[in-house]
């Protein structure tokens, strides 16, 4: 289906921070499959664990209990605030789930009424119906239908707004990423998560967040949300979870999680154990002290060198905004004609909300590796003043 605007390269290997074409062009990729590739491309450990796994078992129904799936899910609950975790192949499927669980909770009290999920705009959340429901971005929903019911939208920022929706009989949960990704890079300030998770056991309203684009190390803390001192009822992941191999998860409380029964919902291939090897190889990795340490050393490098370039080039970025290595630009020229420019330099940079173009690299990226793309980036820059 054409439902992708395709960029005219196609690359054939990885290495590291780099990708190469199928001319044998390389690029410095600081894209990351869009925060997919945290631990860069063709990563030892990774491909040892899906190679050793490949010889022994690839799918096993979830009828039955699957070893390397017991593993990676005490991995993270370890790790985390979590009870329980559901495995799904991608970030959505861990949306849906989420939603699912919240509002079961409540209908499994009595609550049947309690049905609502509050979002927020500039969030994005997936691709499946419940998701973009919940999601920010209207476009996504054209041509599916009016904005299903049970889903409520609100400003990024309205505090009256939020307090009004949270303390409705009708609300179930609020759903929202701790670091916006496609909305732009926009982080939400520390003391209103704080508030919001008050708010939510004020009136008895699950929190879920969607840590699938922040979450694992990104913004220097294993999940995003820690760097405020809280945590969720529910929590999204993927992306980074399987280092490029499909997968994701939905990780809650056994309270939050208590009406999710046997029957109650399911996944063929979620869990299967090819992704639960490569995932619990990739955790160990992007968990690690030494990998937090770096990621904290070269993102606030990177900040400062950033705010350099947007010094020396004021009439092209306006912001530099994020947190930890989930960077965003916010631009006074087309984004989109900027990520060209970026290109056009073999540089690789996602698109973003706001007029933003996004920085989101693998975390093992280095000083000198760091200090490349600021020159790709002001060599962008001359182009977008010059075109």
């Amino acid at each position: 289906m054409g439902v992708y605007s395709r960029t005219p390269l196609a690359f054939e290997r990885g290495e590291g921070v780099r990708l190469y074409t199928t001319d044998g062009e390389a690029y410095l990729d600081a894209l990351a499959g869009i925060a997919v590739n945290a631990l860069g491309h063709s990563h030892p450990k990774l491909i040892a664990a899906l190679k050793a796994q490949a010889d022994k078992l690839w799918h096993v129904s979830n009828i039955f209990t699957i070893p390397e799936q017991v593993k990676l899910a005490s991995a993270l609950t370890d790790k985390t605030f979590a009870d329980v975790v559901f495995f799904t192949n991608s970030g959505t499927e861990a949306i849906e789930c989420a939603i699912k669980a919240a509002r079961k909770f409540h209908w499994a009290r009595g609550q049947e009424e309690r049905i609502d999920i509050i979002g927020f705009d500039g969030s994005f959340h997936g691709r499946t119906l419940a998701a973009v429901n919940a999601s920010g971005n209207a476009s996504y929903l054209e041509g599916f239908g009016p904005r299903m019911p049970g889903f409520v939208q609100l400003k990024f920022g309205d505090h009256e707004a939020l307090k009004s929706a949270i303390a409705s009989p009708t609300t179930a949960a609020v759903i929202l990423e701790p670091v916006q990704g496609e909305g732009g890079a926009r982080a939400v300030p520390d003391s209103c998560l704080r508030e919001l998770r008050a708010l939510c056991d004020q009136h008895g309203v699950l929190l879920i967040l969607d840590e699938v684009q922040c979450g694992f190390s990104r913004t220097g803390k294993l999940f995003a949300h820690e760097w405020a001192g809280i945590e969720p009822d529910i929590m999204a992941v993927a992306k980074a979870l399987g280092g490029g191999f499909p997968i994701g998860a939905c990780l809650a409380t056994a309270r939050a999680a208590s009406g999710m029964t046997p029957g109650s919902h399911g996944s063929t291939y979620g869990g299967n154990p090819l992704a639960m090897a490569v995932g619990l190889a990739a955790v160990e990795e992007l968990a690690s002290p030494a990998l937090l340490d770096h990621v904290a050393e070269v993102s606030g490098y990177f900040t400062q060198q950033l705010e350099g370039l947007k010094a020396r080039n004021p009439d092209v970025i306006e912001e530099i905004r994020g947190r930890g290595l989930l960077i965003g630009l916010k631009l006074k020229t087309p984004n989109r004609e900027f990520m060209q420019h970026a290109r056009d330099e073999k540089l690789l940079i996602a698109g973003g909300g706001d007029n933003c173009v996004r920085l989101l690299p693998p975390l093992v990226i280095s000083v000198d590796e760091v200090r490349e793309v600021v020159e790709k980036l002001d060599r962008a820059c001359a182009r977008a003043r010059g075109a």
